[in-house]
């Protein structure tokens, strides 16, 4: 008897920096991807794409994170909402009511620093609304987390071997004084493949996209210094002195990366440490001369 195997379709919403690297890493494995620009808050639009491509996944990468940074969205309250909440609902829902499996890339920053020093898993209830994006990313994730078709895959201060606006080495490239903090972030490079892996796998839930040790913006900086940037040099100011800068606070939250290193290290992916990824991506800048 012969097994006939269903090739796996992904449409991916969105086009941005996230969505290109993810569209590039699956082609580079022959997979069908298409990618979708519709306005993901229009129901009929969303419907009509899926209706059309017949996906076997999607990814919803799609979303306001605000240009140049998240202040942005303190000025587009209602495109803010349009795009996190109720676009993000309804192509997940739309999903739903076609029995298709979605991959939604979300935001971390719905957590900030715990008082305790601990670190946050994904049984952690999340309460970070400081800012209009934190708000809706919140919003956004308690409207979806339930749904039995979704797998949310929560990012932070993404990194990436590129000079992407985007890039968290970008940003601290641009400023003057830094916030020199503990946090989470995002290797993409090392991460994305595991998404990707999870998206293949149907997996649904809630799981961190986060590298698993904290880092510091000086930590960044002197990476980039020793590999990159000889002469690059920066202050540091306080979190008081920062937040008067800014139109809206931000969370500067650790978290637990456990589970997802567990579920992909059970898929056959291994999730490196932060310094072994943030290594890596400075190393292929190094040779691109970036």
């Amino acid at each position: 008897m012969t097994i006939t195997t269903i090739p796996q379709v992904f449409l991916i919403f969105g086009n941005g920096w996230i969505a290109s690297q993810v569209k590039e890493l699956l082609l580079a494995s022959n997979k069908k991807v298409i990618t979708s620009l519709v306005r993901i808050e229009s129901r009929e639009q969303v419907m009509t794409e899926l209706a059309i491509h017949k996906p076997t996944r999607v990814i919803n990468c799609a979303g306001a994170h605000g240009v140049p940074n998240a202040d942005w969205c303190e000025d587009h309250k209602v495109e803010t909402v349009r795009s996190n909440i109720l676009g993000v609902l309804n192509v997940v829902d739309c999903c739903f009511q076609l029995g298709i499996h979605i991959t939604h890339f979300g935001s971390a920053c719905i957590y900030d620093k715990s008082p305790t020093g601990s670190t946050f898993t994904e049984d952690d209830e999340p309460f970070y609304a400081g800012s209009w994006y934190s708000r809706s990313r919140l919003l956004s994730e308690n409207s979806i987390r339930h749904y039995p078709n979704v797998l949310i895959l929560r990012l932070r201060e993404p990194i990436a071997a590129d000079l992407h606006p985007n890039n968290l080495i970008s940003k601290l490239f641009r400023y003057q004084r830094l916030l020199d903090m503990p946090g989470s972030g995002s290797v993409l490079p090392n991460l994305l493949p595991g998404a990707i892996l999870l998206s293949e796998h149907a997996v649904t839930g809630i799981y961190n996209l986060i590298s698993p040790s904290p880092w510091t913006n000086n930590q960044i900086m002197e990476l980039a210094r020793k590999h990159i940037r000889p002469s690059l040099t920066w202050e540091n100011f306080s979190l008081e002195d920062m937040r008067k800068t800014l139109k809206a606070p931000r969370c500067n939250p650790v978290f637990d990366a456990s589970k997802l290193v567990a579920k992909l290290r059970e898929l056959g992916y291994e999730v490196k440490d932060s310094r072994e990824a943030l290594e890596d991506v400075f190393l292929e800048m190094k040779a691109k001369g970036l």
